[in-house]
């Protein structure tokens, strides 16, 4: 399926619930520890908005699941293409089924009524389902009642964006597994010239370590200013 990861790339290692740094989502942090390891039951629906950590902690589940010796699936919905339909009714047969991005299938008919169809089928096999998007069911835009019915049926979980001391504790940290050093100084540029958003910072950080590795340099605000340039246009928060 193109929509599931490489096997060999599937659990980034950066992607573990341990390395998730819940902020105010602790709770939904619990209760996807408990879903990978399948103490409960329940199926959950995570919603969010961009950065709040939906794929994080649904990659990490099925990590998790995985070295549990569970039967883990991973399916970036909104990278489905051609017949989505027929891909979706090829999934499932797992202990554990992740559906990212779910709301990306809203509108198209057939594939709202292939997932409804997997739904039951999952349930009816033991499979304990997760889902993400970024809105709830009843506001995703799905035009199937019975599909929205059985996504209201999951334990629903609002997950926040992390605030800017969290944000940058993340950087830190995945900077440090990285071997990267980044000082304050250039901490302070990142947060006060570019983008905030955990998901653009993070894009970021994975540029500088590049060209770092590849210019053999430190770290410092000039050759940040280099790297990323000092006023990409659209980039400069207000």
């Amino acid at each position: 399926m193109n929509a599931q990861l490489p096997l060999a790339l599937r659990w980034p290692a950066h992607q573990r619930l341990s390395a998730f740094v819940p902020g105010p989502n602790a709770a939904a942090l619990d209760l996807v520890a408990r879903a990978a390891a399948l103490r409960d039951p329940a199926s959950l629906y995570l919603h969010g908005a961009t950065g709040s950590g939906r794929t994080h902690l649904l990659i990490a589940a099925c990590a998790e699941a995985s070295e549990e010796g569970h039967r883990a699936q991973y399916v970036a919905t909104a990278s489905l293409r051609g017949d989505r339909a027929q891909a979706i009714r090829g999934f499932g047969g797992s202990d554990l089924l992740a559906i990212d991005d779910v709301d990306a299938l809203a509108g198209d008919d057939a594939a709202e009524h292939a997932l409804f169809d997997l739904y039951n089928r999952c349930r009816a096999e033991g499979t304990l389902l997760l889902f993400a998007a970024s809105a709830a069911p009843a506001q995703a835009g799905f035009r199937l009642p019975d599909l929205v019915s059985r996504l209201q049926s999951c334990t629903q979980l609002v997950l926040r964006p992390l605030d800017e001391v969290e944000r940058r504790a993340v950087i830190e940290a995945r900077a440090r597994a990285r071997g990267l050093e980044l000082d304050k100084a250039a901490l302070d540029w990142l947060f006060t010239r570019r983008r905030r958003d955990l998901v653009s910072l993070l894009a970021m950080l994975e540029r500088i370590d590049a060209a770092s590795l590849a210019a053999k340099r430190r770290v410092t605000v000039p050759f940040l200013r280099e790297v990323l340039g000092e006023a990409a246009a659209g980039n400069e928060p207000a």
